[in-house]
């Protein structure tokens, strides 16, 4: 700037061009503004997400839900023009009439729906009632993959006026494949919003005391049903590519300290509670020992009375009540063992409910 030129004359001349312009207006239509000025602020929304199923029992409802699921990159790490090839042209061309008969031995025909859906919908409407003394708190429930969607559940709340949200990712151990995907989709519908609610999502709680303890009581209460004693019981947890692991996903660390907790509180040894992974997918080595290969070993080794829990799962669905209850329990008759349980996930049992309270209530501190 020349040494002569007053600094408050350059800025007098900006200000002159600046107000020469043509000034751009907004107009809010009427109906939006009282909208926003009837919102009522201050409400906490509390929505419980779990992994997802498909609308209908058919080859189509279940080729929409699979290829929701399998377009997932953190499903599917490698989304390459290889994958959507297998993907389009072999996997959703073959696998949903097979999964459809598959959904149709668990459906729920009375509300036609998936037993994860109606056991889902159950927790949202119980733990409502459970901090209905929160009188500023709202609970919905929403589906990763499939309906009601994410979307669906953020927006029910906001209309309600929460300006605050917790989630709730239904899996007891974190993987990038269940608990991130589920922020990354909750991530995606705050990126569109211009009023952001404040956001908070529980944390895993595989060893959680609370969790280990509700475990426990119920697998005793379910055994005490049986009318024989198994000699072991086989603690399924759904399995992951190992490369995901290798990677840094703590999965396998984190189902690994569920067994362990759970070993401690019923006073079982290795021998007797034994860890294995269900539901692999494709050619890649994942998480062993596999479930299907460890029950197929059982019966052939002698063993003749098993219990199987699945404590990856925070409500029966078609990996538990399909695959476990019935696949498995034919493999394992089918080679030689003799009795077969499988014990109902917590679902939304009186001790699976005091869980999902418990974590939510703890992660609304200073909220409510």
């Amino acid at each position: 700037m020349p040494d002569n030129i007053e600094p408050a004359i350059i800025l007098t001349r900006t200000m002159q061009r600046a107000m020469a312009r043509p000034v751009m207006t907004a107009m809010i239509p009427i109906e939006k503004a009282m909208a926003a000025a009837e919102a009522k602020p201050g409400c906490v929304g509390v929505l419980l997400v779990n992994l997802g199923t498909p609308d209908t029992a058919d080859a189509r409802g279940v080729r929409v839900y699979l290829k929701e699921f399998l377009s997932d990159p953190r499903v599917i790490e490698n989304q390459g023009l290889f994958w959507k090839l297998v993907l389009n042209g072999v996997i959703l061309r073959v696998r949903p009439r097979r999964k459809a008969r598959d959904y149709r031995k668990i459906w729920n025909t009375e509300n036609n729906e998936s037993p994860l859906k109606t056991i889902t919908r159950a927790q949202s409407e119980k733990l409502a009632r459970a901090i209905a003394d929160h009188d500023h708190v709202e609970v919905d429930w929403a589906m990763r993959y499939g309906n009601p969607s994410i979307r669906a559940g953020i927006e029910a709340l906001t209309a309600l006026g929460c300006d605050r949200l917790l989630v709730v990712p239904l899996y007891p151990q974190y993987s990038a494949a269940t608990s991130a995907t589920v922020c990354d989709e909750v991530f995606r519908v705050l990126g569109e919003m211009r009023a952001q609610p404040t956001l908070r999502v529980t944390p895993p709680y595989y060893d959680d005391p609370d969790y280990i303890e509700a475990l426990a009581v119920s697998i005793n209460a379910h055994l005490a049903t049986l009318s024989f004693q198994p000699e072991m019981i086989v603690a399924s947890f759904h399995g992951m590519p190992k490369a995901y692991v290798d990677k840094g996903d703590p999965y396998y660390a984190q189902c690994v300290a569920t067994t362990q907790s759970l070993r401690q509180r019923m006073g079982l040894d290795a021998s007797k509670l034994i860890l294995t992974f269900q539901s692999r997918f494709g050619f890649d080595e994942w998480l062993q020992p596999y479930t299907d290969q460890t029950i197929l070993r059982l019966a052939k080794d002698g063993v003749r009375r098993i219990a199987v829990i699945t404590p990856g799962f925070s409500a029966d669905c078609l990996e538990t009540l399909e695959e476990i209850a019935q696949e498995n329990a034919e493999t394992f008759k089918h080679n030689g063992g003799e009795q077969f349980a499988a014990i109902p996930c917590l679902n939304d049992s009186e001790a699976g409910m005091d869980v999902i309270r418990q974590l939510v209530l703890r992660e609304l501190q200073g909220w409510i």
